[in-house]
Formats: structure tokens, C-alpha cells, sequence
């Protein structure tokens, strides 16, 4: 479909996002119709609406590898502060294509509006993280694409397609969440390498993170007490089905739990292998 059609609805709009092999397309796509959903100028669905892919559109670069090809550099060097933030990068872009595969994929699930008004909301900033860690890369002399990265992380849409509450356990409340923790360590090494600037592009991702998880866990709660079922116990029981691997200590508890994720949900899977 042609990027200068009308979008037809949030759920067509969304899944052209993702589509979208130009990053810069992508980014502004994503923003443009979450705008014009909390504006109200979008319905939700319409019959001739494009689908959601299995996978997202990408450019050619970067070369997607294994993650035990991806190096790990020191931050007190110019390239291991670039191999950093292209990988932030990376895990931003691949968020906001996460986020708008939760609206477009479940458009016709019985939820209520105001989930659609949270996953784009999501979508918006998953977006505007990208393209700021994108712009310091530039600023460093380096871009996306330069350096390999990993495709785990879209194995977890995949994995949760035809599951909701699978999708929000393993995709906010595992993926997202792990942000919470690695991410105020990772912002003092780069002030400790004298490097302010990318250090306050983390602090934005960061307070973001922040609700993004807190949105994952409102939902997460809403379907399980729906269904009447322990939502610390669902959580357990379908991260052992959909994620391979286990959540790595250590936790940054206080903010998983001001963020609605308290230790019942992720304590005891930490311990176990769910291979």
C-alpha cells in the first residue's frame, strides 16, 4: 500500500507503521495517527484495513545476529558508548513496533478505549526514544545500522500473537521491565565517561520506561480479574510458556512496584530455569 493513502482507522494506521521499512517513515507514522486517535479523528477498525505483518518492515542495515554475537564494550571508550546506544536504539525501535502490533493485532478485542489510548501513547514515545538515541548516534559520528544487532525481541510478538494477556505478561511486564532495572546503571556510566548528553537521552527513556510498565501491568490486572484468575500467578504461568529465559536479578523493585509489578509477579521465576 502506498505511504500517501489515507490512513483508514488506528488499526490500519498502526500496521502501516509497522510496515514501514524507512525508519524515518516508520517514526512519524507512529506519532501522526496516535495524534489523530487521541484527537478522535481515527475509529478504531474499518473492513478494508491493512493487517498486521509477522514481521516489521526494516531497512537492509543493520545485520540482525545472534545475541551472542553482539559485543560488549567498555563505556569509557568513543565506540563502546556507540556499540551502547545503537543498541538502545535498536531495543527502542523494535518497542514501537511492539506497541502498535498490541493495537493493530487486537484491534477486535472486547477492551475498552482507554487500552488503545495507552498502547499509543506508547507507540508515540517508543518513537520519540528512537529517534532521539538515533540522533545522538549521529551526533557521535555513527548511525543506526552501523553496528549488528540481535531479533529477540520481535520473537516475543511472535510467540504471543493469539494471546493478550501473554503478549502484555511477556512484552511490558518482562521486556519493557527489564528496562527499569539496567537502565539507571547504565545512565551513571555514561556521566562517570563524562558523556552528559547521551546520559539525559536515558534519564527521558527512563521516566518513560516508567509508565510504559505501569500501563502493561493496569491491563494485565484488568484481564486477569475479568477472567477471574490470580494475576501473579497468570504472570508466572505464562511467562514459563511464552519467554525463553528467565528475568535476571538484580531487580530495581521500587520502581517495578510504583510501576504496579510488586516481587509476587517475578521473584519466583527468577530462580527457575523455564527452559
Amino acid at each position: 500500500m502506498s505511504s500517501d493513502q489515507p490512513v483508514l482507522s488506528l488499526r490500519d494506521g498502526a500496521a502501516r507503521a509497522i510496515l514501514a521499512e524507512d525508519l524515518d517513515v516508520k517514526t512519524a507514522l507512529a506519532q501522526d495517527v496516535a495524534t489523530r486517535w487521541h484527537a478522535r479523528r481515527l475509529s478504531l477498525r474499518s473492513p478494508l484495513d491493512t493487517l498486521p505483518p509477522l514481521r516489521p518492515g526494516r531497512p537492509e542495515r543493520p545485520e540482525l545476529v545472534s545475541p551472542t554475537q553482539v559485543k560488549r564494550r567498555s563505556l569509557h571508550s568513543p565506540h563502546g558508548r556507540i556499540a551502547l546506544l545503537h543498541a538502545i536504539a535498536h531495543i527502542e525501535l523494535n518497542a514501537t513496533d511492539l506497541a502498535l502490533d498490541i493495537v493493530a493485532r487486537f484491534a477486535a478485542a472486547p477492551m475498552p478505549q482507554s487500552f488503545f489510548d495507552g498502547w499509543m501513547q506508547v507507540a508515540f514515545e517508543e518513537a520519540k526514544h528512537f529517534n532521539m538515541v538515533r540522533e545522538r548516534l549521529r551526533a557521535l559520528g555513527a548511525d543506526y545500522g552501523d553496528v549488528p544487532a540481535h531479533d529477540g525481541l520481535w520473537q516475543a510478538a511472535h510467540d504471543t500473537r493469539n494471546d493478550l494477556t501473554a503478549r502484555l505478561a511477556v512484552v511490558p511486564l518482562i521486556l519493557e521491565a527489564r528496562g527499569l532495572d539496567v537502565t539507571p546503571s547504565l545512565r551513571a556510566k555514561m556521566r562517570e565517561a563524562g558523556d552528559e548528553e547521551s546520559a539525559a537521552v536515558l534519564d527521558v527513556i527512563y521516566e518513560d520506561e516508567k509508565k510504559h510498565v505501569a500501563i502493561g501491568a493496569k491491563w494485565f490486572r484488568f484481564l486477569c480479574a475479568r477472567e477471574g484468575k490470580d494475576a501473579a500467578q497468570t504472570f508466572r504461568l505464562l511467562v514459563r510458556a511464552n519467554f525463553r529465559g528467565a528475568p535476571k536479578p538484580p531487580f530495581n523493585d521500587l520502581a517495578r512496584a510504583a510501576a504496579g509489578l510488586t516481587p509476587t509477579f517475578y521473584r519466583a521465576l527468577s530462580s527457575q530455569s523455564m527452559s
